[in-house]
C-alpha cells in the first residue's frame, strides 16, 4: 500500500533479510518504503531454507500456517554420504517445535506471500524495478561523518531519476551489495576455497523418501542436494577460480559424479544437456568492519556474505532483520536513529556471525586440503562416532535450527495487525 507520504525508513533489497525488516516496521506502525531493483522476485537458485526458528517467527506473528499452506518440501535430515558409507549429522524431528524441519520452498514464492502480506499494511510501501544509483547525503553529524538522508534510484519501467529521502536507510541488498560500495564500506574476505554450481534435475515419487538435504562426497568435488515438490536442486563444488576448466569440460563429467555418487539420480543426469543448464554461484565468506553510518545500517549479505554450504544465510538475515527491528522501532518512534543506535545493532549480531563465518571457514580449509591431496572430501572420520552419541543429532540440528544467541521480536512493538487476504494465501 502507498502511503502517500515520505516513509520514516527505506528498505534497499527485497530478498527475506529485507522483506523482513520492511514487514517488521510496518507491524510496528513505521513508514517504510521497500526499494528492490528488479521487477519480481523471481530469480533461481537463491536460498530457500526456512529454518524452524524462522517458522516459529512468523508463527508469532500470525503468518505461518498460511505460508506453508503453499507448496513446500520438510527436510528433517541432514547426512553425508562418504566412501565409507552415510552419516546423519542431523535429525530435526527430535525438536521440541511443532516445526521440527526445515522447509524447503521456492524463495521467490515466500517473498511474494510475504510482500503480499505486507501490502494489507498502511505503512507499508513496495517500489519494484527500482535500482539505488545513489546516496543523498546532508551535513556533519556527532560521529563527523556526513549523514545519509535518502537515496537516488531509477525507475527500471519509465527510466526515469528519483530521489527518496528518510531519517534512515537499511541496505539489504545482498553479497554483491550496492550500497555497500556506495557507503565505502569495504568487505574482508576471510577465506572461501570452493564455487558450486547448480543445477535442477526432476523428482520422482519413487526418489528415497529419506533423501532430504544431503552431501555425497568423491575424490576432488562433491555434491549437495536439496529437495523440493517437483524437483531436486544439485550444487557441484570447484574449486574457486576452476570455471573456466570445467566449462571448457562441458557437463558429462559432472553427470559421471553424479551417475557415480549419487546413482539414484542416474536414470535423470541425461536432464543436464548443457552448460546453458547450470548456474555459478561464487562462495564467499567476508565481513563489513564497520555495519554503519550515520543514516545507513547494512544488514544480511550486504554487511556479512555468509556461505552457502549449511543453508543459514536465510536465517542469519532475517535475525539481522529482528535484532535491528528491536532496536530501531523505539529509536524512530522517538524521532532519532543515532550511531548509539546503529553500533548497537552491529554488537547485538556481530558475535553471531562471527562464530557462523568461523565454522565455515574451517570447513572450507579442510576442502581445500583434501582437495590439494587428491582425497575424498569427506568429513573427519571421528564424526561417524560422534554422530552415534545419544541427542547428537538433535544437538546438532537445535544449533542449526536456531544458530547462536537467537534474538527474540519484541511483539509488543506490533500496533498495526494485518486483516486477512485470500490474495495472500
Amino acid at each position: 500500500m502507498s502511503t502517500g507520504s515520505s516513509p520514516a525508513c527505506i528498505v534497499v533489497g527485497g530478498g527475506p533479510g529485507g522483506m523482513l525488516t520492511a514487514y517488521l516496521l510496518a507491524r510496528s506502525g513505521v513508514r517504510v518504503t521497500l526499494l528492490e531493483a528488479h521487477r519480481d522476485f523471481d530469480r533461481d537458485f537463491r536460498g530457500d531454507s526456512l529454518h524452524p526458528w524462522t517458522l516459529e517467527l512468523l508463527d508469532s506473528l500470525g503468518l505461518a500456517d498460511d505460508l506453508l499452506a503453499l507448496p513446500h518440501f520438510a527436510a528433517r535430515w541432514f547426512r553425508f554420504h562418504t566412501p565409507h558409507g552415510t552419516i546423519r549429522t542431523t535429525d530435526y524431528g527430535g525438536l521440541e517445535t511443532r516445526f521440527n524441519y526445515v522447509a524447503l520452498m521456492p524463495q521467490a514464492r515466500f517473498l511474494d506471500f510475504m510482500a503480499a502480506r505486507a501490502a494489507e499494511l498502511p505503512g507499508f510501501e513496495l517500489r519494484l524495478g527500482a535500482k539505488v544509483t545513489g546516496l543523498l547525503v546532508d551535513g556533519e553529524t556527532p560521529e563527523g561523518a556526513p549523514a545519509v538522508t535518502g537515496v537516488r534510484y531509477r525507475d527500471a519501467v519509465s527510466g526515469a531519476d528519483h530521489e527518496l529521502r528518510a531519517p534512515l536507510v537499511i541496505g539489504a541488498d545482498g553479497r554483491f551489495s550496492r550500497m555497500r560500495r556506495l557507503a565505502g564500506l569495504a568487505a574482508e574476505p576471510l577465506g572461501a576455497s570452493s564455487d558450486l554450481l547448480w543445477f535442477r534435475l526432476p523428482r520422482r515419487d519413487d526418489d528415497p523418501p529419506e533423501a532430504d538435504v544431503d552431501l555425497y562426497f568423491g575424490r576432488h568435488h562433491y555434491v549437495g542436494l536439496l529437495g523440493g515438490p517437483t524437483d531436486w536442486q544439485i550444487g557441484y563444488s570447484l574449486p574457486k577460480g576452476g570455471y573456466p576448466a570445467v566449462r571448457e569440460a562441458g557437463v558429462e563429467p559432472i553427470r559421471r559424479f553424479v551417475r557415480a555418487h549419487v546413482p539414484w539420480l542416474a536414470d535423470r543426469v541425461g536432464a543436464l544437456t548443457s552448460m546453458d543448464d547450470t548456474t555459478l554461484l561464487s562462495v564467499d565468506i567476508s565481513r563489513v568492519g564497520t555495519w554503519w553510518r550515520p543514516g545507513l545500517l547494512l544488514i544480511g549479505d550486504a554487511a556479512h556474505v555468509i556461505s552457502p554450504v549449511g543453508g543459514n544465510g536465510i536465517l542469519m538475515a532475517i535475525q539481522d532483520a529482528v535484532a535491528a527491528v528491536n532496536r530501531l522501532v523505539p529509536a524512530l518512534r522517538a524521532g532519532s536513529v543515532g550511531g548509539d543506535v546503529l553500533s548497537a545493532i552491529q554488537a547485538d549480531r556481530e558475535p553471531t556471525i562471527q562464530a557462523v563465518q568461523a565454522q565455515q571457514v574451517k570447513t572450507e580449509k579442510r576442502v581445500a586440503k583434501a582437495r590439494d591431496r587428491g582425497r575424498p572430501m569427506a568429513p573427519p572420520a571421528i564424526l561417524r562416532l560422534i554422530t552415534a552419541l545419544p541427542g547428537f543429532r538433535v544437538r546438532a540440528a537445535r544449533r542449526n535450527a536456531y544458530g547462536p544467541n537467537p534474538p527474540a521480536l519484541d511483539l509488543s512493538m506490533l500496533v498495526a495487525q494485518p486483516q486477512s487476504s485470500d490474495s495472500a494465501a
